[in-house]
């Protein structure tokens, strides 16, 4: 059974910081393409982050460059979001999701609220 469980979100204030995983099993983790989403209220699901799957390249939505980093640990078939410098426009459910050749499996998601 393929499972992507998220963990990590919460409430923080802006300008703080947290970290997102999202723990894999069920497919060959190390075979996939990882990439974090990103749906705020009333939106459409926004790709945020990407990392390929040995992990040699990743690539960022615009407005999340240098201030989020996403990493990925293939021995413990987890991918990562280092999210930095947090606004208040980063509020949103936060889904990770796995890609290899038109095969798609995702998360339920982790919440992340950025406010005062």
């Amino acid at each position: 059974q393929v499972q992507l469980v998220e963990s990590g979100g919460g409430l923080v204030q802006p300008g703080g910081s947290l970290r997102l995983s999202c723990a894999a099993s069920g497919f060959t983790f190390s075979m996939y393409a990882m990439r974090w989403y990103s749906q705020a209220p009333g939106k459409e699901r926004e790709l945020v982050a990407a990392i390929t799957s040995a992990g040699g390249s990743t690539s960022y939505a615009d407005s999340v460059k240098g201030r989020f980093t996403i990493s990925r640990d293939n021995a413990k078939n987890t991918v990562y979001l280092q999210m930095n410098s947090l606004k208040p426009e980063d509020t949103a459910v936060y889904y990770c999701n796995a890609l290899r050749y038109g095969q798609k499996y995702w998360g339920q998601g982790t919440q992340v609220i950025v406010s005062s």
